[in-house]
């Protein structure tokens, strides 16, 4: 068995060296031999951005070799189908992606994942699930939260890792919607942190993620490191994921061309940081840019005919912080702002939920006149920001446009938002609910002031006493709507970590 001179190169390349074997049997003096090197993956797998007839499907590689993905209607893959990808290389940091096509429609699909390199050395197996867009009407659970790994609160070896995942899985949601702050890039760690009542919180760390993110290394190396949690591994390997960006990806509160001032930064563009964020981001998780609109992160993902998720990028095209009033305003963009009215108005799923990175109505400063989100504060009509909101507002009302849902996270705690025309500023639109879910595994805050323009009320609010609380202390939440294949009813559940419904919303179907 020996290295050939291909695989040798590109195995130095990813930094994997071939390990020397035992001498050979046989008479003394026998020359040493090389062991042909066996790819291993590193951080599990994913699915993503399902479709009635397959997924995408993400995987690692620690040296170059071909992505190899079968699928099968049961866990014994009697009959798998074969799918054969591209080869994972340094230039993506190993990380491939491969849309599996052809599934039946709203089937459960077991899928495994191998590599092989040039050589024919072949990976162990790792195995997922994932169940394809129905193409009738049945019972749909999807979850959704943010914030993973923030205000230094990372993997606790003492709690055995991040259990909310494992608290999600088992209640085997079909979808997962990740709402942005995927990870903390500039969120370093330690290997521990005091906390005001004594107690000491503990940390596994790595080198990417005990410094702020800048470089592209480590950018990924949030990542990675996130994905060293076995519960996020194997909840990522059971439930199919949309994701969306934030801030944190990047860095705190960004908008384009901002110029950072913090000396902690050498690169002082944002421009610059972004565009290593977002080649990370679309290497280490389960989304194909190309699939997307703009090539970024907004999205439409239908989920047979109950269910349309609209996937928003509040972050890409947003005005500047300071300047978030006047007349008019930008968090969306002329192009996605019709995009989302367009598709809207197109859609004849019962339920079409709209997942907005950032709050409609909460506030939220970034300094003593400036907002990070959309609200600003000003009681009047809309300005700023919530002028592009008002224009899809009004539209859904024009357009006659039923069964809409706003999901968000962002804001550290859990809430539930009924926006009403008549407590409002502004009165062309329909009432609607937005609900707010998070954190997964970082520090709780909140609650925020509402900003009246639209109307909102908090029916319902659970935020911790004191900022930045600790996961110690349970204000890590996840939300989770349900919907029932038989009425079309709607539910959505409020929960904790530990999987305790904290507060329950039904919303009867549209009428038709």
């Amino acid at each position: 068995m020996h290295l050939s001179r291909r695989t040798l190169l590109r195995a130095t390349a990813l930094g994997v060296l071939a390990v020397p074997a035992a001498a050979c049997s046989g008479s003394a003096g026998s020359s040493p031999t090389l062991l042909r090197p066996r790819p291993a993956l590193t951080h599990g797998v994913a699915a993503g951005d399902v479709r009635a007839d397959g997924a995408v499907i993400w995987a690692r590689s620690d040296r170059p070799a071909t992505m190899i993905v079968e699928t099968a209607a049961t866990e014994s893959f009697n009959d798998p189908v074969r799918f054969e990808g591209g080869l994972l290389t340094p230039d993506t940091d190993g990380t491939g992606r491969l849309r599996v096509t052809g599934l039946p429609a709203g089937q459960q699909v077991h899928y495994r994942v191998t590599l092989e390199g040039d050589d024919g050395a072949t990976s162990e197996a790792v195995t997922g699930v994932f169940r394809t867009a129905p193409s009738a009407a049945g019972d749909i659970r999807l979850q959704w939260s943010g914030d993973t790994v923030g205000q230094g609160y990372g993997i606790n070896p003492d709690l055995g890792g991040m259990r909310i995942f494992e608290t999600m899985a088992a209640r085997d949601p079909h979808l997962f919607l990740h709402s942005g702050d995927v990870v903390y890039a500039d969120g370093p760690l330690k290997e521990s942190v005091a906390l005001p009542d004594g107690r000491i919180w503990r940390n596994t760390v790595s080198e990417a993620k005990s410094a702020l993110a800048q470089t592209l290394d480590q950018y990924r190396g949030q990542y990675a490191y996130n994905l060293s949690d076995q519960h996020y591994r194997t909840f990522n390997s059971s439930v199919a994921q949309i994701v969306q960006w934030d801030d944190h990806e990047t860095v705190n509160n960004w908008y384009p061309g901002e110029l950072l001032s913090a000396e902690a930064y050498s690169e002082k563009s944002v421009d610059v940081l972004a565009q290593r964020a977002f080649q990370a981001f679309h290497e280490w998780l389960p989304i194909e840019p190309t699939e997307a609109v703009d090539g970024r992160v907004y999205r439409k993902i239908g989920y047979g005919p109950l269910l349309d998720v609209f996937v928003l990028d509040m972050r890409t095209y947003k005005g500047a912080n300071g300047v978030n009033t006047g007349p008019a305003g930008q968090i969306l963009g002329a192009a996605q702002k019709d995009w989302l009215i367009r598709e809207l108005g197109a859609s004849t799923a019962t339920w079409k939920i709209i997942a907005n990175d950032l709050p409609l109505g909460v506030v939220v400063p970034d300094g003593d006149t400036a907002f990070e989100g959309i609200a600003n504060r000003d009681p009047g009509p809309p300005s700023g920001r919530e002028s592009e909101i008002a224009q899809v507002l009004s539209a859904i009302k024009a357009g006659g446009v039923t069964g809409t849902v706003w999901l968000t996270a962002d804001v550290h705690y859990t809430a539930a938002h009924r926006y009403s025309p008549d407590r409002a500023a502004y009165k062309d639109f329909d009432e609607f609910w937005e609900f707010v879910s998070g954190p997964l595994n970082a520090g709780g805050f909140g609650p925020n002031d509402l900003d009246p323009t639209f109307g909102p009320e908090a029916v319902f609010v659970h935020a911790p006493p004191a900022p930045n609380s600790s996961p110690l202390d349970g204000y890590q939440h996840f939300g989770e709507v349900f919907i029932d294949g038989e009425t079309s009813e709607l539910r959505v559940d409020l929960l904790d970590a530990a999987g305790t419904v904290l507060f329950s919303q039904s919303l009867a179907p549209p009428a038709r």
